[in-house]
């Protein structure tokens, strides 16, 4: 077997290593991102079989679109959890389809970034976005949202191997089954849930999509609006997330990824794979670090063996029992497993502001910052901001304000490409 050389081991091709070893570690990387990406719909009201299928999908375009070189598996992103959660805050199916129109338009904003990137350079665009604006951000959107909780940190502090890189699912899992042992009446929901349901079913549902919503006629335009000027801004934060984990990938895999096949291919693809998905009433997608450490674990960086993920992803999401499973998730365990996810989230924020060295001494950085977490917060503790029939939402008006007064103020510090730990600091993994 010829096997590349590295300092740390072999690095395998996963040709050499043959149709079953192959298959097993498709499922490798499937299992990886499962619990993450089946956690989102769980959280938003949003179907799970949906979202296996576009995760899938998601998945296999990008790889078109970056010529089937970057080893990457797209699941549901969880920075776009607020933002379902302000349009349909009790998951209510006849709200999240606008929720969902917003989230489509985010490709939009990633295919913007990526043309800005393939004309001007990575720098000359990244100083629209320091770490000032996109690290306040990040803290409002994790502040604004038990068993489960001792699963995860013990997994993620102490556990080896794929223990370590799955903590989420585990927490689910481990949480799931103590709820359904300990708890008649989690037992009984899940029992019937599942019995109810079939073994196959077609997994996109015509009147949960941006299609079926226009196609009613039945358009509430102020509704509409208010979702776009929601959720599009969180698009800024997830955008430098995408950046870093392309980073991560290409150093984990020794290639320069953001070159060949380049930033705006990989950007490009990221965002057309978030407005497929939200079209058909799925979760926005990302890239997954979770995956990335499998690609760390088993040196095995062929994209092939990440498409076999995507497709296993693709056959479960045809099988409505495994997806009652999982939308019959006890209350303890998903409120558990938030906490974890929503405090992480801020303090990947803290992250970013202490890596990038963000002076606030500066009195302008200490007033950006400010503004954006008092807006956050406070606008969404007093209820929403109203401008005539539009409704604007705290993280909105942050955003918004974050970026103006960013691009106004005098005495900008940052510059992208300096701090290789700094730029890639936006990370939204467990």
């Amino acid at each position: 077997m010829n096997n590349k050389k590295t300092i740390d081991g072999p690095v395998y091709d996963a040709r050499e290593l043959g149709t079953p070893r192959m298959l097993v570690l498709g499922l490798q990387h499937m299992f990886a991102m499962f619990g993450a990406t089946v956690l989102v719909p769980a959280l938003t009201g949003l179907d799970v079989a949906t979202t296996l299928l576009f995760a899938g999908l998601g998945t296999l375009l990008f790889h078109l679109i970056t010529k089937k070189k970057v080893p990457a598996f797209l699941g549901s992103s969880f920075a776009f959890i607020p933002g379902y959660a302000a349009i349909a805050p009790h998951g209510e199916a006849d709200l999240l389809v606008y929720a969902c129109c917003g989230v489509a338009c985010v490709g939009i904003m990633y295919a913007i970034l990526s043309a800005l990137f393939k004309t001007y350079g990575i720098k000359k665009v990244m100083r629209f976005f320091p770490p000032i604006v996109t690290g306040p951000i990040i803290i409002a959107i994790g502040l604004n949202l038990s068993v489960a909780i001792v699963v995860v940190i013990g997994a993620n502090m102490y556990g080896k191997g794929m223990i370590k890189i799955i903590p989420i699912l585990l927490g689910v899992v481990v949480s799931y089954i103590f709820a359904v042992i300990v708890d008649p009446v989690s037992r009984a929901n899940v029992a019937a849930a599942v019995a109810g349901a079939k073994w196959f079913g077609l997994p996109i549902y015509w009147n949960r999509t941006v299609f079926g919503l226009f196609a009613s006629g039945k358009v509430d335009g102020a509704l509409l609006t208010s979702a776009l000027l929601t959720i599009v801004p969180l698009s800024l934060a997830t955008m430098v997330e995408h950046i870093g984990d392309i980073c991560a990938i290409s150093s984990t895999c020794e290639r320069n990824y953001l070159v060949d096949p380049g930033l705006h291919r990989t950007l490009l693809g990221d965002g057309l794979a978030t407005s497929l998905a939200a079209l058909f009433g799925a979760p926005a997608n990302t890239t997954y670090g979770e995956n990335t450490g499998v690609l760390a674990l088993s040196k095995v960086y062929d994209p092939r063996v990440i498409r076999l993920a995507a497709v296993f992803a693709i056959i479960f999401s045809f099988c409505p029992k495994f997806a009652a499973l999982v939308s019959a998730m006890p209350g303890a365990t998903i409120g558990g497993v938030s906490l974890i996810l929503y405090g992480m989230i801020s303090a990947v924020g803290v992250r970013n502001v202490v890596e990038n060295k963000v002076d606030f001494t500066n009195t302008r950085n200490v007033i950006i910052a400010a503004l954006i977490l008092v807006l956050a917060i406070g606008i969404n503790y007093a209820g929403s901001i109203q401008i005539g029939i539009v409704s604007l939402s705290g993280l909105a008006v942050a955003s918004i304000v974050g970026i103006l007064l960013n691009a106004i103020l005098p005495g900008k510090d940052y510059e992208f490409g300096v701090d290789a730990q700094g730029d890639t600091a936006v990370n939204f993994k467990v």
